[in-house]
């Protein structure tokens, strides 16, 4: 079987190195809990979690070379340079992670201090992915049929006329077809592809590295500071670290409508844009638009980005609908990076808890705008929506 294992230390999502930054700055002490879901109930082979493990083992080779902390430097200045320092002494510590398996079922979790933890998620969930289809013995499509699928899908976004992103590290089916689908993407210089949410990719490939933060930060914030003033310290905080950089929030943490309730005009005006990743993309777009409007604010001055379960299908029809409107622009991952003739993992990691002031195990939630989607501890879903008056 061939083996399996990262390139990169930088084989990972911009917005975990962007939190990562405001990790080290606000929260040093903090230790929290991550734990795989899967959610697609895929059935892991015999040794699935020892080939697993040796590829985790593998990751505490990875270092930030001199290139990498120079390609840092220059394409993100707001990555303050003490950071750069620490990142390029940094490493992974495998026994961060705990890897089980009982006949086809795989548990894996991590548990450690936030700023260290913090980089596992994503690699962890790319290398299951890729060491699934590898165990067994799923035949994807030709690289000329990966390369042909993603053109036509770039000549198609950039026909629409619309920016659009990769997303897709995550879920992706193997690094190989990654660097397929980035070939393909680069090919058309007239593209609207704008960059990728990857950052070794994007300095492999001369394109914008794309990401400011995930659920992770609002469902930290809601443990440490309570429900009702999460949406409004995450973001506050994100603005003390980076000045007006990196300025699209992400909405649906605790539902839109919450969100909505704290991002208040000094928000409205400082953050370029907001992120949708659950729910109807529709009534999202009518809520940010209203949002800007009630606020004084030109929606066409700002914009949604759009980046749930998308496909060529889903990005016109809201297109169409927001075209005149406000900007807009997409990420899309796994219809990307994940598109080879083989069913797509549902796999993902959560923060599940964050360690309490009296080393106590603070239950995290995440209450999207899909209904029923809710996530996290059951009676402290039950809290959250009491607090935040959520039926």
């Amino acid at each position: 079987m061939r083996e399996v294992r990262l390139n990169s230390i930088l084989d990972n999502d911009f917005y975990k190195i962007t939190m990562q930054n405001a990790v080290v700055k606000l929260f040093t002490n903090e230790i929290v809990k991550y734990e795989f879901i899967n959610r697609g109930k895929h059935n892991f082979p015999e040794g699935f979690a020892e080939e697993l493990r040796k590829a985790v083992n593998a990751m505490a080779e990875l270092k930030l070379t001199k290139d990498e902390k120079k390609y840092l430097k220059i394409t993100c200045p707001y990555l303050a340079l003490p950071y750069l320092d620490f990142l390029e002494g940094f490493h992974y510590d495998p026994a961060e992670v705990k890897i089980e398996q009982n006949e086809n079922e795989l548990k894996v979790s991590v548990e450690g201090l936030w700023y260290r933890t913090i980089l596992w998620e994503v690699p962890l969930l790319s290398l299951i992915s890729e060491l699934h289809y590898e165990m067994n013995h799923m035949e994807r499509q030709t690289n000329e049929e990966v390369i042909d699928k993603t053109l036509e899908k770039a000549r198609h976004l950039t026909e629409l006329g619309v920016p659009f992103a990769e997303f897709g590290t995550r879920r992706r089916h193997s690094y190989k077809v990654h660097r397929l689908v980035m070939d393909a993407l680069i090919h058309d210089k007239n593209s609207t592809f704008i960059g990728t949410s990857n950052v070794h990719l994007a300095m492999l490939y001369n394109v914008k590295p794309i990401g400011t933060h995930a659920h992770e930060w609002f469902m930290f914030h809601a443990a440490e500071f309570g429900f009702k003033m999460a949406n409004s310290i995450a973001l506050e905080n994100w603005v003390d670290v980076y000045r007006g950089d990196l300025g699209v929030a992400l909405s649906d943490t605790y539902t839109t409508d919450v969100f909505f309730q704290q991002f208040d005009k000094k928000f409205a005006k400082l953050f370029d844009g907001v992120r949708h990743d659950s729910g109807d993309p529709f009534e999202f777009a009518d809520k940010t638009i209203a949002h800007y409007l009630k606020n004084g604010i030109n929606p066409l001055f700002k914009y949604i980005i759009f980046s749930d379960g998308l496909n060529l299908e889903k990005v016109e029809e809201i297109t169409n609908y927001c075209k005149g409107k406000i900007g807009i622009s997409f990420g899309i991952g796994t219809n990307l990076t994940n598109d080879v003739g083989l069913k797509p993992m549902n796999i993902v990691m959560k923060l599940i808890s964050v360690k309490g002031i009296n080393n106590e195990w603070i239950p995290t939630v995440k209450l999207s705008d899909e209904k029923g989607k809710y996530t996290g501890d059951l009676k402290m879903i039950e809290l959250a929506k009491e607090f935040l008056r959520i039926k």
